[in-house]
């Protein structure tokens, strides 16, 4: 979309997709948020960016007159931290409230007195989002993204690459499954979970991106917990709730880690949809029922999984110009973030493209040349 909307651009757009039903893609099984809340520059730029855009969302992906509703809820993020992250969130928050996002700090009597529902044993400091944070509907966005593309004469192609042709240090052309080639100017690698790595071998690239499970679970509760935020409790489950209190009481989703850290040393996850039941039951729920009395008496609902395009390296986004292949272009490896980190990716791969050099928001931070080193772009602030 940014691509096709770029005066500067005078070519054409090819999407192919594998998978045009999105089933099985991250940007549909994503719960969908946004923060500001990192410990580097880019990543707060990036969001404090995304914020705007998807404020404006229904002016910019307008069709015809037809403006998208992704339903945007600026609920905050509240971070929990214990003695050992406290000074980490004091520390980040200097860097998060100098570049413009508002956030606030609270003790523990502070946050006591502001979320009364929660128990603060174990908490030394919280950090939380008073607007710019939140969740939305990451499908609707994503058909939107698409909606508009289309509008501005990008194709969309049901296939998938099997080869990537190379002539010397340049791209110039895939292969499809189908049988067809398309030969090409530039090559963008935004296969994801499903294929990023794979698209990068066949172009002689090697990243360290692969597929890592994570399971999300709702649940209801009668319990008054007015106007929670998506909380992330210090044994890092997360929960946030999930539309209007009904009759029923409020529904909430929830995740978090794997059982254990050995559990994301497995091979490469793969094709693996199937939830982990017992993740919910031995886990997250103790952990939750703690945090919040009100969450021991609950409903359990429904329970999906996905995969994150985990980059191993740091957990951050591999963004530009491949180093060693000059128009063979990543936007893969998001870790998590790809849906609020997407407007302003897309923007600067536009202007890569385009006009060579990114033109408003540097991403260099998240550049190849750093995975190629070996020089991880450390993020303190991981869900």
């Amino acid at each position: 979309m940014h691509l096709a909307a770029d005066p500067g651009f005078a070519g054409s757009v090819v999407v192919v997709e594998k998978d045009p039903t999105y089933q099985f893609s991250a940007s549909a099984l994503s719960a969908a948020s946004i923060r500001q809340q990192y410990s580097s520059p880019v990543n707060v730029a990036i969001s404090l960016y995304g914020i705007g855009f998807l404020r404006e969302i229904g002016e910019r992906l307008s069709v015809d007159g037809d403006r998208p509703d992704i339903g945007l809820h600026e609920g905050g993020y509240l971070y929990l931290a214990g003695e050992a992250g406290a000074p980490v969130l004091r520390e980040v928050n200097a860097l998060q409230t100098g570049m413009g996002a508002d956030i606030q700090l609270f003790d523990p009597p502070g946050l006591q007195a502001r979320f009364p529902w929660l128990d603060t044993e174990g908490v030394a400091a919280a950090s939380w989002g008073r607007s710019g944070e939140g969740w939305f509907d990451g499908w609707g966005m994503m058909q939107a993204f698409r909606r508009k593309a289309r509008s501005l004469g990008v194709v969309y192609v049901d296939d998938e690459v099997t080869a990537v042709e190379r002539e010397g240090g340049r791209v110039v052309a895939v292969r499809l499954a189908g049988g067809g080639r398309i030969a090409c100017g530039a090559l963008v690698d935004a296969a994801g979970a499903s294929g990023g790595r794979q698209v990068a071998a066949m172009a002689g690239v090697d990243i360290p991106v692969v597929a890592r499970k994570r399971c999300v679970f709702a649940f209801t509760c009668r319990g008054e917990v007015d106007g929670s935020p998506l909380v992330i409790d210090t044994s890092g489950v997360w929960f946030r709730p999930e539309g209007r209190r009904g009759a029923e009481g409020q529904m909430f989703i929830c995740g978090g880690p794997p059982s254990t850290p050995e559990a994301d040393d497995e091979p490469d996850a793969g094709r693996d949809f199937e939830v982990e039941w017992s993740l919910f039951e031995e886990v997250y729920w103790p952990a939750l029922a703690t945090r919040v009395p009100a969450f021991e008496a609950i409903r359990p609902g429904r329970a999906w999984a996905g995969h994150y395009d985990m980059c191993t390296l740091d957990h951050n986004a591999i963004v530009g110009r491949a180093v060693g292949a000059a128009n063979f272009y990543l936007a893969t490896g998001f870790s998590g973030h790809g849906l609020q980190q997407a407007p302003a990716v897309g923007r600067g791969l536009a202007e890569l493209v385009a006009h060579g050099a990114y033109r408003t928001l540097d991403l260099s931070a998240l550049g190849h040349e750093r995975i190629v080193e070996n020089r991880p772009l450390l993020e303190r602030n991981v869900i």
